[in-house]
C-alpha cells in the first residue's frame, strides 16, 4: 500500500467541496432508496451526466455516497409500507413491517440505520485494506492478462445474472456487440455506423446506461400506478436505539457485515443475495427462532448490515481488477471512463489519487449516512407516499435532459429512448440488462488487449497459454460457464446426496 497515495486520497475527500457532495449524494440516495420501484443503479445512471463538469474525485465521491445512501433508504419503504424500496431490502420486510405494525417503526428504522452504518464502515475498511493487496498483482499484468480478465468478467457476470446462464451471456454478448459500433480503435474503419455520422464516435456509454436502467423502471411504475394509494406507517417512537440494544446486536451485525463483504467480492451477486444469506444465518444462530417474521430486531439488523457491506465488497474487484462487482459499480467504472480513465488493474497505480479518494469517500459516506439518516429519516416518510405516475414522469424528464446534456444532441435522446424500450423488452423477457452494461464497459478493454496480444504472439492464440496468470483466468472463465450448465448440475446432484448421507 502506497501511504502517500492513501494520504492524498484522504486529503482530497476532506475538502469542503467533496464533503458537501458526499452529504448531498447521501441525502439523494436516501430519498431514492425510500421510493418503492426506484433503485440505486437507476439513480446513479441519472446522476452521472451531472458529474461531467466535476473533478473526477468529486464526481465519484458523490456517486459513491448516493450508492451508500440508497442501500439504507430501501429499508424505509420496506418497514413502513411492506414494499422494499430496493431489491436488497426485501428481507427487511419480514421483521421490519411487523415492528411498525406494533408501533415500533422508529425502533426498526433506527436499528436499520445503525446496522447499515456498521456494515458499510466495515466494508469500507475492508476495501481500504484488501484492494491495495490485490493491486500488487497489477505489476504482472500486460495485454494478455487484461484480455483474460475481461473474458472472466463477462463470463462470471453472465453466469451469475438473474435467470439462466444463456440469458446472462446473451445480454453480455449484446453489450460487447454494441461496444464495437463506431471507428475501429486500431485501423479507423467504421463499423455498424450505417453512414450515420453520429455513430462514428461510437455509442456513448452514458446514453445506453440511462436508457437501459432508467426508462424501463419508469415504464414499469406507469404500469403499476393504478394499484391504489400508498398508506405508510407513522414514526411515533424513539429513532435512536439504546446502547444496550446495539451491544446485544453487535455479534449479529459483525457476522452479517462479513457475509456482505464476502458476497460483494463475487461479481454478479448483490445486496439481495447477501441480505437473505445474513437473515438466514441470524435466524440459525438465534436461541429463540420463533420471533423471526413477527418483529424480531435481529431480523432487521442482519439484512441491513449485509446489504450495506456489499458496497465496499463489490468495489474490491472493481478497483483491483477492473471487473465490476455489480451493476451499480459498473456505473462507477463508467464515471471513470467519462473522465478519460480506462478501467482496469492500473487504477491503483496510474490513477491512485482518484482511486483512493473514492475508497475514502465510501468510508466517509457511511459516517454521513448516520448523520443524514438521523436528520432526514422521519422526513423521508412523505417520499414513500409520492404517486408512482408522478415519479415515472419525473424520471423520464430527467432521462431526456441527461441524455441531451451529454453532447447537446437530440440524436442521443432518441438513442437513449431506443435503449430504454429495448431494456423494457429485456426485462419482460426475463433478461437482466446488467451484463449488457458490463459488456459495454469491458468491450473496448477486451478488443484493444486482444489486438495487442495478437501482435505480441505473432497472431498465435498460444500467447494466452504462455502466461500462467492468463491461463488460470481463462480456465476460471470456462468453469464459471460450465458450473451453470444442466450437465454440471446433473453431475453435482448425486455428489450432494453422497455428502448428505456421509
Amino acid at each position: 500500500m502506497d501511504s502517500s497515495l492513501v494520504m492524498t486520497g484522504l486529503t482530497n475527500v476532506l475538502s469542503l467541496t467533496n464533503i458537501a457532495c458526499i452529504l448531498g449524494g447521501t441525502v439523494l440516495g436516501l430519498f431514492v432508496g425510500a421510493m418503492p420501484g426506484l433503485s440505486a443503479t437507476m439513480a446513479l445512471a441519472l446522476l452521472l451526466p451531472l458529474t461531467f463538469s466535476f473533478d473526477p474525485a468529486t464526481g465519484l465521491s458523490m456517486l459513491a455516497a448516493l450508492y451508500v445512501g440508497a442501500s439504507y433508504g430501501g429499508s424505509i419503504a420496506a418497514i413502513l409500507l411492506r414494499t422494499p424500496g430496493t431489491p436488497s431490502a426485501a428481507a427487511t420486510v419480514l421483521d421490519g413491517f411487523p415492528l411498525s405494525q406494533q408501533g415500533k417503526a422508529g425502533q426498526a428504522l433506527g436499528i436499520s440505520l445503525f446496522a447499515s452504518f456498521f456494515g458499510g464502515l466495515m466494508s469500507g475498511i475492508a476495501l481500504l485494506t484488501a484492494a491495495p493487496l490485490l493491486g500488487t498483482l497489477v505489476l504482472e499484468f500486460g495485454p494478455v492478462e487484461l484480455f483474460a480478465i475481461a473474458v472472466l468478467g463477462i463470463t462470471i457476470i453472465g453466469s451469475l445474472a438473474q435467470g439462466s446462464v444463456i440469458s446472462g451471456l446473451f445480454s453480455g454478448g449484446l453489450g460487447l456487440l454494441v461496444s464495437t459500433v463506431g471507428m475501429d480503435l486500431t485501423t479507423g474503419t467504421p463499423r455498424m455506423t450505417f453512414d450515420q455520422i453520429n455513430l462514428f464516435s461510437g455509442i456513448d456509454f452514458t446514453v445506453a446506461l440511462i436508457g437501459l436502467f432508467s426508462v424501463p423502471q419508469a415504464l414499469t411504475l406507469i404500469e403499476n400506478s393504478n394499484q391504489g394509494e400508498k398508506v405508510a406507517s407513522r414514526i411515533t417512537d424513539r429513532l435512536i436505539p439504546r446502547l444496550q440494544t446495539i451491544k446485544k446486536l453487535m455479534p449479529n451485525i459483525l457476522r452479517s457485515s462479513g457475509i456482505g463483504v464476502i458476497v460483494g467480492l463475487i461479481p454478479g451477486t448483490g445486496g439481495d443475495t447477501a441480505s437473505w444469506f445474513a437473515y438466514n444465518e441470524a435466524k440459525r444462530f438465534a436461541k429463540d427462532k420463533s420471533h423471526f417474521g413477527k418483529g424480531e430486531i435481529a431480523g432487521v439488523a442482519a439484512p441491513e448490515a449485509a446489504n450495506n457491506a456489499v458496497v465496499g465488497g463489490a468495489l474490491i474487484p472493481t478497483i483491483a481488477l477492473g471487473i465490476p462487482g455489480s451493476s451499480s459499480t459498473a456505473i462507477l467504472l463508467g464515471a471513470l471512463m467519462v473522465q478519460g480513465i480506462l478501467p482496469g488493474p492500473n487504477l491503483l497505480t496510474d490513477y491512485g489519487d482518484v482511486t483512493y479518494t473514492l475508497i475514502w469517500a465510501v468510508i466517509l459516506a457511511n459516517v454521513g449516512l448516520l448523520v443524514v439518516g438521523l436528520a432526514f429519516t422521519k422526513m423521508s416518510v412523505s417520499v414513500t407516499r409520492v404517486p408512482d405516475g408522478f415519479v415515472a414522469c419525473a424520471i423520464l424528464t430527467l432521462c431526456i435532459i441527461g441524455a441531451f446534456a451529454i453532447n447537446n444532441s437530440l440524436f442521443d435522446v432518441g438513442l437513449m429512448l431506443g435503449f430504454g424500450l429495448f431494456g423494457y423488452w429485456l426485462a419482460k423477457a426475463g433478461v437482466s440488462p446488467a451484463p449488457m452494461v458490463i459488456g459495454l464497459i469491458l468491450g473496448p478493454v477486451m478488443e484493444v488487449s486482444f489486438q495487442q496480444s495478437m501482435l505480441i504472439g505473432n497472431d498465435s492464440f498460444g500467447v494466452f497459454l504462455d502466461s500462467p496468470i492468463a491461463t488460470v483466468l481463462l480456465i476460471l472463465a470456462l468453469l464459471s460457464i460450465l458450473q451453470a450448465t444442466p450437465a454440471f448440475r446433473w453431475v453435482r446432484r448425486p455428489l450432494k446426496r453422497r455428502l448428505q448421507r456421509g
